[in-house]
């Protein structure tokens, strides 16, 4: 009967791991499906805080600046999210959830690349590089807290005005 119990711990191995992917696929529809819709009304969006928004207020990066005026590149309300999110696992010194955690917002940045970058291709270039810069604090041997710290936070800047450099 041994194999029978390693069986029945491989189904719930198996059954675990795919909720787990199965949540992570909810989350992406999701954000993605934020970004469609901004890409769409991004007017709409502007003239009304995001729920995404208003939620984040109440997360623990709470204390970060909030987008002051809407973006020359459109809502970027989802991105600033996950950002967000970054942020406070930073604060946390949860470095290695911000490493996952950036990730997403890698992947969902580059994939609206094509909608974003032609309404103001030089503040898109900023935003980008900020990114790009905050993931290699993230992904260094050895993240250090405060580089970390700062390189998120000039992301959130740079999204809330992308005119500054």
């Amino acid at each position: 009967m041994a194999p029978l119990t390693s069986m029945n711990a491989t189904n719930t191995m198996i059954s675990m791991s795919s909720m787990t992917t199965l949540t992570h696929l909810l989350a992406r529809a999701l954000t993605l499906s934020a970004i469609a819709a901004a890409l769409i009304a991004p007017t709409a969006q502007a003239a009304q805080p995001s729920a995404a928004a208003t939620a984040a207020q109440s997360t623990p990066a709470a204390h970060l600046p909030q987008a002051a005026a809407p973006s020359p590149l459109g809502d970027l309300g989802a991105f600033r999210t996950i950002t967000q999110d970054v942020a406070a696992l930073v604060d946390k010194g949860d470095l290695p959830g911000a490493k996952r955690r950036i990730k997403d917002l890698e992947t969902q940045w580059d994939a609206a690349e094509a909608g974003l970058k032609p309404r103001a291709a030089a503040q898109w270039h900023g935003v980008d590089k900020a990114i790009d810069r905050a993931l290699s604090a993230l992904r260094a041997d050895k993240p250090q807290a405060p580089a970390c710290k700062e390189a998120v936070a000039n992301v959130l800047r740079l999204m809330d005005n992308p005119a500054t450099k």
